[in-house]
């Protein structure tokens, strides 16, 4: 079942602060469904990749990974996380700037007290999931 926590997944968010957990369970959510929504992305590989619970194209190769964690070990951020190496954050700078906040080229961040932008992150997310679908071979 698709709302089915990894018990990987609870166990890197074990001890977290109950708002910033709940927000993170919400990206989480928003990533599954924006996968299920593209019959292009395919089902998603859910693991942990550097302690922190990542989701991986690996049926279908269509995308770069996606990391959602605690940003910068703070109770007040979280963020998720694409490679370094893609010119994603920079695309989403000139989609979003005025409504996300970015973290070098790796990270879009959130405050907890803040609501999620959903229209905006699942964008950002089809775009990390289908990122090889586009780029030239």
């Amino acid at each position: 079942m698709r709302d089915e926590i990894p018990e990987s997944t609870r166990a890197a968010w074990e001890g977290l602060p109950e708002e910033l957990a709940e927000k993170l369970i919400q990206l989480r959510r928003l990533v599954l469904d924006v996968a299920s929504d593209n019959p292009a992305i395919g089902p998603l590989e859910e693991m942990l990749k550097w302690g922190e619970p990542a989701f991986l194209t690996s049926a279908s190769g269509s995308g770069t990974t996606v990391r959602i964690n605690r940003h910068n070990k703070s109770a007040d951020q979280y963020a998720f996380y694409i490679h370094c190496q893609t010119d994603l954050i920079e695309r989403y700078k000139q989609l979003y700037d005025d409504r996300l906040n970015f973290d070098g080229s790796r990270a879009v961040v959130f405050d907890v007290k803040d609501g999620l932008p959903v229209g905006a992150v699942s964008h950002c997310i089809a775009m990390a999931l289908t990122y090889h679908l586009r780029k030239p071979r």
